[in-house]
């Protein structure tokens, strides 16, 4: 039957991985749709930017915990356990948005209910992709080719999202009840094909640990993790929640009559360029060097910089070199962070350490929020300079840090179970 915990009956007749990225798309739009309508609230609600930030912001409220819980969760009661009532939650969560149109605090609510949906699929659907993407689920993509679907998915709803809402925001006579309508039809078209894949996670018998001790992942000590992912992965959503919420308010009297639709565009362009050089980071990836963060991180430090440079100079144009170069550094660093992780994980203990990973990228959307309150002290011109400076810190740890080609590849063989450490090798063998 549909949804069974045994993982082989679904080889021939399931849909395989296409509808859990369906839904990750789904959920990534409903997410990132808000994003293109700061303006419009501060147009026809009169929110602040502070406000609006806030709004922004507390979408990690919700997010994170339900990351660091979700992916654990999952482990011991299924992937579909988890992704089929976050994907119902997104749906409940524009809902509420689309109450707010007259109250602020149903606007945080639906934010927050965003923000938990949107954890449990980010940490749950990634996982399942990549399972579902070998065999006997997939004889020919691999882990690497997991790794590229869910991001891409992911990102594809984070882009398009804000672009459709912007666009109707823009010109619609009820812009905060218009531009919510999209996310429910792309809901209703991609939610109930989760009833119709594959259960990848063990059995409940064979899933002994519970889930609080599942959210103790040693694997996020590792060295390598400390060296590599944790300087890249606040900067995977910091770098586009800086280039489509921040620069487009900085800009703002300087695209009257178009703002809205504006700001839809770069968040469009942000996460659209995220998307095309994904495939590039699959190939840069290297298993003995942090080559593809490297290079991914490059990328934030020079986005940043003309962030800095278009806020001097309040120019939209600028705005949207600065979007394409952080977008580009957004997809580098996230297929990147992801490939370390799958690298270092053991199956189980994948889809916990996913979820730090992601919850480990979240600090990035408090970014907006950070760089308003601070707005007092400082102009957008340095404090964007400031965070170029700080990226290139975390770039310099990255290349310095990162460790040799033999303990990576001992790393691997470790988190493969083929080598010291890994299944099957002598008792307190540790693979450092």
């Amino acid at each position: 039957m549909p949804g069974s915990r045994t993982p082989g009956w679904s080889t021939s007749h399931n849909l395989g991985w296409r509808p859990v990225a369906a839904a990750m798309f789904g959920v990534g739009w409903g997410a990132n749709q808000f994003a293109s309508l700061l303006i419009a609230y501060h147009q026809h609600r009169g929110l602040s930017v502070g406000t609006d930030q806030a709004l922004f912001g507390v979408y990690a409220l919700g997010l994170v915990p339900a990351l660091l819980v979700g992916g654990p969760a999952s482990d011991r009661y299924g992937r579909g356990a988890l992704m089929r009532p976050a994907a119902v939650l997104s749906v409940v969560a524009t809902g509420v948005l689309i109450g707010g149109v007259t109250s602020t605090p149903l606007l945080y609510v639906g934010r927050f209910l965003a923000g938990m949906a949107s954890g449990v699929v980010l940490a749950v659907g990634s996982v399942w992709v990549k399972e579902l993407s070998v065999p006997p689920y997939d004889l020919e993509v691999g882990e690497q080719g997991g790794a590229r679907r869910a991001a891409i998915a992911l990102s594809a709803g984070f882009g398009l999202g804000p672009v459709v809402a912007g666009l109707i925001a823009q010109w619609s006579p009820d812009p905060l009840v218009v531009a919510y309508l999209p996310h429910l039809a792309v809901m209703a078209l991609v939610a109930p094909g989760l009833w119709w894949v594959a259960e990848t996670a063990p059995p409940p018998g064979r899933n002994l640990r519970t889930t609080w001790s599942r959210l103790r992942v040693p694997l996020a000590r590792h060295p390598r993790f400390a060296s590599v992912v944790v300087p890249l992965a606040p900067w995977v959503f910091g770098a586009p929640a800086v280039a489509f919420a921040v620069l487009p308010t900085v800009v703002a009297r300087h695209t009257t009559g178009y703002g809205i639709a504006f700001a839809g565009a770069v968040a469009g362009v942000t996460l659209g360029i995220g998307v095309a050089v994904q495939p590039l980071a699959r190939h840069l990836d290297r298993a003995d060097s942090a080559r593809g963060g490297v290079i991914g991180m490059a990328a934030v430090v020079l986005g940043m910089a003309l962030a800095a440079l278009a806020a001097a100079r309040t120019s939209p144009v600028l705005v949207l070199v600065a979007a394409v170069v952080l977008g580009a550094g957004y997809g580098l660093c996230l297929v990147s962070g992801l490939l370390e992780v799958q690298r270092l994980a053991s199956p189980g203990e994948l889809a916990g350490l996913t979820a730090v990973y992601y919850a480990l990228t979240y600090v990035g959307f408090a970014l907006p929020v950070v760089l308003a309150e601070l707005t007092a002290a400082a102009g957008y011109p340095a404090l964007l300079g400031g965070l170029a400076v700080l990226a290139t810190g975390c770039l310099v740890v990255m290349a310095v840090r990162s460790p040799a080609r033999p303990a990576a590849l001992q790393w691997r063989e470790v988190a493969a179970g083929v080598g010291p450490g890994g299944a099957g090798c002598p008792k307190g063998a540790t693979g450092e």
